[in-house]
């Protein structure tokens, strides 16, 4: 056991009598220690239930014969940080979270792992320093906030900052804005629809990390509480077999979950996420993949923002097993692959049928033959850039429109507030980029005042930025290269004509070679906004968004 550098032999009398401090019995100390890493906190309310789940895997891990020792994860509220400078201190606390963890754990010596996010960057952050680490491993999340009800209509985090676009168009009032401030976010929990975290959860279930229920239980549900304590049960399992994530998270345990990613329509920053976990796992995940993936794997849900099912709704349905045995009858599963409950992919999804198929399409009456997201190549984006395809409105799979071309989040939103941006103009938003941010700030409240303006349907955004997964439209991101690196976004100038053509994964700009390079021989690296702290070492070591933003060492001769 890795413990027993900790605890056995006379050299390790100074190690234990520090665990004869912690108040740890000599019993304990002979039994396999395993490190639960809780994302506990009083700031995100995905989070606020942690303790209790914490506590299940605890007494999980007790009954089957392990220690439980309990160690912190960081996390940010997405929603908290969105619009203002938190949101560059987000996606960045990915790399944070899995450098700490593995931290943690090695210095340690635990035997084995049980993860316990719940949010946007918590989840991947924690996926990838359990492929770094790669010592038994399973994770039980905190589970899916109820969606809120206004006038007994189903509603989420998302309709609010829609409702805040309408409101600053003079569509509603004031009044309707508190209701559905008061009502949108009833209970604790990761927000409701589709967005990021439950994206990032319910590919935990696909990648073979988490076990069933993970991605959809709802917070408040005590079916919670029973799958932590089955988890921490099941870590001593895997311990036994010496099951570890790298042995989980395979190639084709990837290419599975772009497939789920696919049929279930998840956030865009799944694309962000996935190659970043792969890589520590040692595979090779691109756009190019993904959209591989996609030609081949229908989409089967419309979950929120991209249609009127919440995750609640998901789980009633049979949740993500019920989606991938939609998935096995076409063959679009590999079905071999071991998983954390021990069993195979096959295993875990037989007799997990579909319940309700207005929430999950049946796998011969899809919403498209295609999957939820595309990634769009084209002089634009050389590198690709990345929509959720099945959240666009099917007037703007294909547009045509004049760029409007702001070089920060702020000005494109003063623009759209002050009703600058118009019916078939295409918003470029530029430098926002992982190193331009620094930190690849979401685009919610652009989008969403593009919504809620009533122009969802005639508007593109565009950005080598990224969207929130509440974000629903023409909403491309991830462009690649990005401004800051001198990606020919920084090239487009304001009334370019910009052509996209989502079903052909096409994104251009009207713009002859000649007057490009013109362009490039003009162009300047513009100065860092950020020159000290966390941010500043981030942009230095930070990739472009088509390589998953992952943080790479310099190589040294």
């Amino acid at each position: 056991m890795r413990s027993d550098q900790v605890t056995k032999g006379v050299q390790q009398a100074p190690h234990r009598s520090l665990f004869n401090a912690l108040g740890i019995t000599k019993e304990e100390m002979n039994r396999p220690l395993i490190g639960i890493v809780s994302s506990y906190n009083e700031i995100v309310p995905g989070h606020m239930n942690l303790d209790k789940v914490v506590e299940a895997v605890k007494m999980g891990v007790a009954m089957a014969g392990g220690t439980p020792i309990v160690f912190p994860a960081i996390a940010v509220c997405d929603g908290i940080a969105m619009g203002h400078e938190g949101m560059k201190y987000s996606l960045v606390t990915r790399d944070l979270v899995a450098d700490s963890t593995e931290a943690m754990a090695m210095a340690h010596c635990f035997d084995g792992l049980v993860m316990v996010p719940n949010c946007d960057k918590n989840v991947p952050g924690l996926l990838m320093a359990a492929a770094r680490i790669n010592i038994p491993t399973i994770f039980v999340s905190g589970g899916a906030m109820l969606a809120g009800r206004v006038r007994d209509k189903k509603t989420s985090l998302s309709s609010l900052f829609e409702t805040v676009g309408a409101y600053n168009a003079g569509k509603i009032t004031l009044a309707e804005v508190e209701q559905y401030e008061n009502k949108a976010c009833p209970t604790c929990g990761s927000c409701s629809g589709m967005f990021t975290a439950n994206s990032m959860n319910c590919l935990t279930e696909a990648l073979g990390m988490g076990l069933k229920g993970n991605g959809t239980i709802p917070a408040v549900y005590s079916e919670r509480i029973r799958l932590a304590k089955h988890a921490g049960m099941k870590i001593m399992e895997l311990l036994e077999k010496d099951i570890k994530p790298k042995d989980i998270m395979t190639k084709e345990a990837f290419m599975n979950a772009l497939a789920v990613d696919m049929a279930l329509g998840c956030s865009t920053n799944s694309i962000l996420h996935l190659p970043a976990i792969a890589y520590e796992a040692g595979v090779e995940l691109n756009p190019d993949i993904a959209n591989e993936v996609s030609a081949r794997t229908p989409n089967l849900c419309h979950l929120a923002p991209a249609g009127n099912t919440y995750i609640e709704d998901l789980n009633e349905a049979g949740g993500v097993y019920a989606v991938m045995n939609e998935l096995n009858k076409n063959g679009l599963l590999n079905t071999n692959l071991i998983t954390c409950s021990g069993k195979t992919v096959g295993e875990n999804i037989e007799g997990c049928i579909n319940l309700n198929h207005n929430v999950i399409r049946p796998i011969e009456n899809p919403y498209s033959k295609t999957g939820g997201i595309a990634a769009l190549k084209g002089n634009l984006a050389p590198d690709t850039c990345v929509v959720k395809r099945s959240a666009v409105a099917p007037e703007m799979l294909v547009h045509e429109g004049p760029a409007r071309v702001f070089d920060c989040e702020e000005d494109a939103i003063n623009a759209i507030n002050t009703g600058k941006i118009v019916a078939g103009d295409v918003v470029v938003i530029r430098y926002e980029g992982p190193k331009g941010g620094p930190g690849m700030r979401e685009m919610l409240n652009p989008t969403s005042a593009i919504v809620g303006r009533g122009l969802g349907n005639s508007v593109a955004l565009i950005t080598d930025g990224r969207f929130s997964g509440a974000t629903r439209g023409a909403s491309i991101g991830h462009v690649s290269p990005e401004a800051a690196v001198g990606g020919n976004i920084a090239l487009v100038e304001e009334g370019d004509i910009i052509k996209i053509d989502i079903p052909k994964n096409k994104i251009d700009f009207i713009v002859s070679d000649e007057e490009l390079e013109k362009r490039r021989a003009k162009w300047q690296p513009r100065e860092p906004k950020i020159t000290k702290g966390y941010l500043a070492r981030y942009r230095a070591l930070v990739t472009s968004g088509n390589r998953g933003a992952i943080l790479e060492v310099p190589k040294f001769k």
